[in-house]
């Protein structure tokens, strides 16, 4: 059996052990490891079993990543994410927005897509937005009658934001995957992160003005205390929310974009940032503090642990021939790059129902990364349409995450059918946001091209 062969075997059982349920990071050490033993093993030494070059790779990509500077960010981005979420600062948020916008039609979901936006630029951590804005906006939007499907879609899209909109973790790490600055990332994906949160607020705000029986205006009853505020009791809710966060993000974004603080830093600052807002609005509790930095290791153990096992999988399946299987086969097809932009976005887009972005990104990505000089496909602009796409991953039925997010908090009397049937109209804006920065790529290009020159050795 050749080499090549036993790379597609290597890579079918990962897809089954996949489906199978096992623990992904694991299964990946494991075959790179089990299948690296007989990559690398030489009969000379059948008497020192332990001496195979596969434990070399394995301990070498560990270091490796362990000492990412760009990998460096993730925990500290984690950690200002769960600290802002913990501080309550979202609640007054999400109030004085409210009543800022009260004469808008469908004044309740308007602030909560807000509110997701600007939350999502602080923390890409997609399950916690989507559950704090559910219990946050879904009890005062149903309770003024709002349609079910319509205050639960609002809240699933609004709440993958983050999964675009820098400083998103997934972009952090497609940067280390493709080897491309994450600051480019970042000012790339900045345009089409707000293009994406007004397209949404454009149709939010047209439903209620042509159906205005979906999004009733909410009676002061309906609103309790948030329904009482006085103009200065708005805007001081306004200069002690939105403010200081937003004063937050802007720092910690200003300094990546212009260049005086690589990621890692501007995201320390944040850290440093969340906590002291958690103790100005003394929400700073030991128990607080504990939760956020246990949530923090535990998913930066896994981000981590995914990267080890994904390198030391990829070089085990490039040296026995995969990928040049892969990239033979694919070039061999004759696409044109719209074709085969359509064909990846397809295959990323299925692969988003049984598994999280963090697996797609780390595991298949290196699969698609050494086909775009082929096809001249900038990595930077894949990256943007791949986090595009992962937002109609998050949004279609029947894996749809956020809406069982949803449904674990909200009443009884909200059914699954009505949050999907919510969701899918979103999903139908992230694919025309997807055509729109393909024919004009330049919305996402302007920004790095501007702050750091054109890349080079790419038409799109």
């Amino acid at each position: 059996m050749s080499d090549p062969t036993i790379a597609v075997i290597m890579i079918g059982i990962l897809i089954v052990c996949i489906f199978l349920g096992f623990p992904i990071a694991f299964t990946l050490m494991a075959l790179a490891i089990g299948f690296g033993y007989y990559a690398y093993f030489e009969p000379a030494r059948m008497d020192h079993l332990f001496d195979n070059r596969i434990f070399d790779l394995f301990v070498n990509q560990t270091y490796t990543v362990m000492s990412n500077d760009v990998l460096t960010a993730v925990p500290l981005f984690l950690f200002m994410g769960y600290i802002v979420e913990r501080a309550n600062i979202v609640d007054r948020l999400f109030k004085s927005i409210f009543i800022a916008a009260r004469s808008i039609p469908g004044s309740l979901a308007v602030a909560a897509l807000l509110t997701c936006t600007l939350f999502a630029t602080a923390t890409g951590i997609v399950g916690a937005v989507v559950t704090l804005m559910g219990l946050l906006a879904l009890p005062p939007m149903l309770k003024a009658r709002y349609n079910v499907s319509y205050a639960t879609g609002v809240i699933a899209a609004g709440g993958t934001l983050g999964i675009l909109i820098p400083p998103s973790i997934l972009l952090i790490l497609y940067a280390a995957t493709a080897s491309v600055s994450a600051v480019r990332m970042y000012a790339a994906a900045l345009l089409p992160g707000f293009m994406l949160a007004g397209m949404y607020l454009v149709y939010v705000i047209t439903r209620a003005v042509i159906n205005p029986n979906l999004a009733p205006k909410p009676s002061d009853e309906d609103l309790g205390d948030m329904g009482k505020a006085t103009f200065g009791e708005m805007v001081w809710m306004l200069l002690t929310s939105f403010f200081p966060l937003a004063l937050l993000i802007l720092a910690v974004l200003g300094a990546i974009l212009a260049g005086l603080a690589t990621p890692s830093e501007a995201a320390a600052v944040g850290a440093m940032g969340g906590i002291v807002l958690a103790a100005a609005y003394r929400s700073l509790t030991w128990d607080r503090l504990r939760e956020s930095v246990y949530l923090t290791v535990r998913t930066s153990a896994m981000v981590c642990w995914l990267f080890v096992g994904s390198n030391s999988f990829a070089s085990v399946f490039a040296y026995l021939g995969g990928q040049e299987v892969v990239t033979n086969f694919v070039t061999g097809l004759e696409l044109s790059p719209i074709m085969f932009m359509i064909v990846a976005q397809i295959i990323i887009f299925l692969l988003g129902w049984p598994l999280e972005w963090t697996e797609i990104i780390v595991i298949f990505m290196p699969i698609f990364l050494p086909l775009l000089p082929h096809f001249g496909i900038d990595p930077v602009f894949f990256g943007i349409i791949v986090a595009l796409n992962l937002q109609t991953a998050f949004l279609s039925p029947p894996m749809a995450m956020p809406a069982f997010y949803i449904k674990g908090i909200a009443p009884p009397h909200v059914q699954i059918t009505q949050i999907f049937r919510g969701m899918l109209p979103y999903m139908a804006i992230v694919i025309l946001s997807m055509v729109i920065i393909y024919l004009f790529p330049q919305i996402a290009f302007w920004l790095p091209n501007t702050l750091y020159g054109p890349a080079s050795g790419a038409r799109m």
